[in-house]
């Protein structure tokens, strides 16, 4: 049964992976055997350290790449990179993600063009790309980065948010069933409030934390590794059937 859940041989590109979110799955990936591949807009030597890094824990194969997932000329050419140096890619995590807060009133186009370019035009540019190689392979894997914003409104300046994730909701069952022919799986995970850098300030605020904790029925809030199993079950023969699906990992938020 253990084995259903091993990615040993399996090449996994994680975009946003050295990220808060995409840092705990590329480790999580390569602890079950997966070679992966860390990419991000970050700049590549940061990238290198961490996919060494990955390296060195785990003794899978790793490597780096920068790319602007926005432009389909620098999703081409990490594809072409990952494919000369593993010959295919078996799963995909798109763990990137944008959040601009601002009123909905006063809310800049400028801002909520950008916010739809990160989040939805470059979840589906990924998916075009890799999916053109999964299909030649007959097989695949590939996990959104949903949201419980994306079936849930909420305010506090999350109009633009809310909408991308709603469409990153769709996009992920309108491709399951495009790709199912090609034994292509597409799921999504949809995460609650996570704990990362970029909102620590959350925890470290009693008050606020408190706030979001009483929306969560298991009255914590989450952090990245919450996420780990649920993608590797995602990623692995044990979700051989599974597609079309978003897994809510979100402690009973969207139960009520």
């Amino acid at each position: 049964m253990a084995d259903l859940f091993r990615l040993d041989g399996k090449v996994a590109l994680l975009i946003g992976g050295a990220g808060g979110i995409g840092s705990a799955l590329s480790l999580g990936m390569a602890q079950q055997g997966a070679n992966v591949v860390v990419a991000s807009r970050s700049g590549v030597d940061a990238l290198g350290k961490f996919a060494e890094e990955i390296k060195v824990k785990t003794g899978v194969e790793t490597m780096a790449h920068q790319v602007d997932v926005t432009s389909e000329e620098s999703m081409a050419a990490l594809v072409k990179a990952v494919i000369a140096r593993f010959g295919a890619i078996d799963i995909l995590v798109n763990a990137f993600g944008l959040n601009i807060k601002r009123p909905a009133l006063e809310y800049p186009m400028a801002d909520w063009e950008k916010i739809f370019d990160v989040n939805v035009k470059g979840t589906m540019i990924a998916c075009k790309h890799v999916a053109n190689v999964m299909k030649e392979k007959k097989g695949g894997s590939i996990i959104n980065l949903s949201s419980v914003r994306g079936i849930r409104g909420y305010g506090g300046g999350n109009s633009a948010y809310c909408g991308t994730k709603g469409a990153v909701e769709l996009i992920t069952k309108a491709l399951a069933i495009e790709l199912a022919p090609y034994n292509i799986r597409v799921n999504a995970l949809g995460p609650a409030l996570i704990i990362t850098q970029g909102t620590m300030h959350i925890q470290q605020n009693p008050e606020l934390a408190n706030k979001y904790k009483a929306l969560i029925p298991m009255g914590r809030l989450s952090v990245p590794e919450d996420l780990v199993g649920p993608a590797v079950y995602l990623a692995s023969a044990a979700a051989g059937f599974h597609t079309g699906q978003t897994l809510f990992i979100d402690g009973g938020a969207t139960a009520s």
